[in-house]
């Protein structure tokens, strides 16, 4: 009988990403996926390290997953992900019952760790980043298991070169490396082929894509090096691939962003008319002591000129509030540039410290917990109210959608993501297949998605998976 394995993932993109990837290994290697732990063999903890809590969850998880191990010999717990390239030996100490820890850069040999300690015991590996100069071992030319066929992420870049004063992710995820051109254009011709009509281009900092390529190319003699393609060229290459109707990306950095970036999302139809733009701070204080790389103007003038570039954009981003050292004056120009940036929405966060990060170390100037929980009520009122007079101004517009499947919430309607990457719930009086195109006339709005009526459908998927639904 086959083995059975579960996969939990925390985290980013990259790691649900990282965590298809581990998945498709394990099914080429012969095992099949079950739906609790209850009936599986091998359980993956693909972890975060960005947040306090993550090293709460994962010992939580591995102190129950220690008496699920107990009941069969066979059994097998892998750690994966960024706090396993961290944390490695501390994983293995605090959890000796752990079978693999799994570096970042090691995804590749997933299912041959498995098999490895199983006939040997514990094993940690995990590889630095400068190892990793062979392509095919990008996430995204591994074998993957997708929750969808419609959608897919494509890995373009991994690692960071920016030091971010509270970010672990280029200690975990190393330097940036950017994949090939071609090799991206490929699988995105692969994945197209095989029905996904929708994919995100994923790195820590999509926007410097193949500034790296250029330095080797230059390094070996290339006086051409300057030509080689950065991020623009590669959006309009990917949003003309043959069967792809939708082209997003995650996430840019300010500091880095370009007309060019702008010029291509308008240029190429596919491409999706929303910018995921992390704000951090929006005093310029404050972002000198983060090491952003840019002001509060700056950001200001670049966003101005992606609206003007690209119409109907939408704009979302990420704010840290109570960073070490904010001040009240900090925190009102903050509210400040999120009251001018006019948000259609925003991930907001209370600044938790990370071990092996300068923020970390400046605990002379941590904010009162208090303080920063009243900060941030006072910034998601502002965010809300951008949010909700963005949705307000979408009612009665007539919006394509890309359906998911039933509601969360509600299972009589059906659940929907413009090019916005706005949340639509709507009635239909048809099954409709998950993946299929509709248009939808937007009847209502909250902050955080819209209302509809289904008006038509206009495409379907390739694959066969219906959703039922209840008459309209």
């Amino acid at each position: 009988m086959a083995r059975g394995y579960v996969v939990r993932t925390f985290g980013c993109q990259m790691n649900e990403h990282d965590s298809e990837r581990i998945a498709g290994l394990l099914e080429a290697d012969g095992m099949v996926p079950v739906e609790s732990e209850a009936d599986a063999d091998v359980v993956v903890l693909n972890t975060c390290c960005i947040r306090e809590n993550a090293d709460n969850k994962l010992y939580g998880s591995l102190g129950w997953l220690k008496q699920w191990k107990e009941q069969d010999d066979g059994r097998q717990i892998v750690v994966a992900g960024c706090l396993a390239q961290k944390d490695r030996d501390v994983v293995a100490q605090k959890a000796p019952w752990v079978d693999v820890v799994l570096g970042t850069h090691n995804v590749h040999r997933a299912a041959e760790l498995v098999h490895h300690a199983r006939e040997h015991g514990q094993i940690t590996e995990i590889f630095d980043a400068a190892v990793l100069d062979d392509h095919a071992l990008f996430p995204s030319a591994l074998p993957a298991v997708r929750d969808t066929s419609y959608n897919a992420w494509v890995t373009i870049q991994i690692g960071c070169d920016n030091h971010c004063a509270f970010c672990i992710v280029p200690a975990v995820r190393g330097a940036e490396i950017s994949r090939p051109f071609d090799d991206i254009v490929a699988e995105v011709r692969t994945l197209a082929a095989e029905g996904v009509t929708e994919v995100t281009l994923l790195g820590q900092n999509v926007n410097s894509y193949g500034r790296d390529l250029q330095v080797v190319a230059r390094q070996q003699g290339d006086t051409d090096a300057r030509l080689r393609p950065l991020f623009s060229e590669l959006l309009g290459a990917v949003g003309s691939v043959q069967g792809i109707r939708r082209v997003r990306f995650t996430s840019p950095h300010p500091k880095d962003m370009r007309p060019d970036t702008f010029a291509a999302m308008a240029a190429s139809p596919a491409v999706c008319e929303h910018l995921h733009y992390p704000l951090q701070s929006g005093s310029d204080r404050v972002l000198a002591l983060m090491h952003r790389g840019y002001t509060a103007e700056r950001y200001l003038e670049r966003l101005s000129q992606a609206r003007t570039a690209v119409p109907d954009l939408a704009v979302s981003t990420d704010i840290i509030v109570g960073f070490p050292g904010e001040t009240d004056d900090d925190f009102e120009r903050t509210l400040e540039v999120a009251a001018a940036a006019e948000y259609d929405y925003a991930y907001t966060f209370i600044f938790s410290p990370r071990e092996g990060t300068e923020a970390a170390g400046m605990t002379d100037q941590f904010i009162d917990p208090a303080v920063a929980a009243e900060r941030f009520q006072r910034l998601r009122v502002v965010v809300e109210r951008s949010a909700l007079a963005k949705h307000l101004d979408r009612i009665g517009r007539i919006e394509e959608v890309i359906v998911e499947g039933p509601s969360k919430k509600d299972a009589s309607v059906i659940s929907g993501r413009t090019r916005q990457n706005k949340l639509v719930h709507f009635p239909s009086p048809q099954p409709l297949r998950v993946g299929s195109y509709a248009m939808v006339e937007v009847t209502s709005a909250a902050p955080h998605h819209l209302m509809g009526r289904f008006v038509e459908l206009v495409a379907e998927p390739a694959h066969r998976r219906r959703i039922p639904v209840l008459a309209g």
